[in-house]
């Protein structure tokens, strides 16, 4: 068996809502078994029994708060204790705020840090090993457009998306050739609950290159399934990452605050 098998139990973080919804329809449709995790059990359970019940696949739910410092510890556990031997993990669960840095809530940001950078290099590390051991499977980190460059008023966010593609880029690296692949995703604006959660619906960002959940899930899905390191979903995102390599950083930033919109 491989990375591209159908018969692979696939964990997928942040799965209430957005990409993870859509990417966990996906998994389902190839027939692989769920392990859906997120904080809103009732929705877990419903959007379980649903994907069970349609592609005739087994999906359980674990309600799971990675913003606490032991819940990627705790979420091993728990996934250990109902039996699941994890081939493929998603990190998707993330979120962003927006506003100034010194004007922000402290512990929130903290929090964001926990829950986009220190959740998904704890999973990996505790999932990771048994794949290579295995022989098979993988990590699909859902990063950001925000990973090529910093963002004023988005200053954590950016950060944590840029350590998200580094960290994704060496692991595929390192893996290369053991029948486990890594790939980073990174999506530019989609009309989720992120935007709602970070206060961007009047965002300049998010009224022009703006793609969909379902065709961001399914770049990711089909990248991660042909083993590529980078997905990047969109021509007008693509563009802004490769212009990111020829414009000055300081313009870089100075164009990615304007977009912000933040005063």
């Amino acid at each position: 068996m491989g990375l591209f098998d159908n018969n692979r139990t696939v964990l997928i973080t942040g799965a209430s809502s957005g990409i993870g919804v859509e990417l966990a329809r996906l998994f389902a449709a190839n027939g692989d078994r769920l392990v859906l995790v997120a904080r809103r059990e009732d929705r877990l359970k419903a959007l379980a029994e649903e994907l069970s019940a349609k592609h005739k696949i087994e999906a359980s739910a674990i309600a799971c708060d990675l913003a606490k410092p032991e819940g990627a510890k705790k979420l091993a556990i728990e996934a250990g204790r109902k039996g699941h031997v994890v081939d493929v993990l998603v990190n998707n669960a993330g979120f962003g705020l927006r506003g100034k840095f010194a004007k922000l809530p402290l512990d929130r940001q903290l929090e964001m840090i926990q829950v986009n950078v220190t959740a998904p290099a704890a999973l990996a590390g505790l999932f990771l090993r048994g794949m290579l051991a295995r022989g098979r499977g993988g990590i699909l980190n859902v990063a950001s457009l925000a990973a090529f460059q910093a963002g004023p008023d988005m200053a954590v966010y950016y950060a944590t998306k840029a350590f998200l593609l580094s960290f994704s880029e060496a692991l595929h690296e390192e893996t290369r050739g053991k029948g486990v692949n890594v790939t980073a995703l990174c999506p530019g604006p989609v009309p989720t609950e992120f935007g709602e959660v970070a206060e961007m619906g009047d965002a300049a960002l998010f009224k022009t290159g703006v793609v969909s959940a379902e065709a961001v899930a399914k770049a990711g899905f089909d990248g991660f399934q042909a083993g590529k390191a980078i997905v990047i979903p969109g021509v007008l995102p693509k563009v802004g990452a490769l212009s990111t390599r020829f414009v000055p950083r300081g313009v870089s930033r100075r164009i990615a605050g304007a977009l912000q919109g933040v005063e």
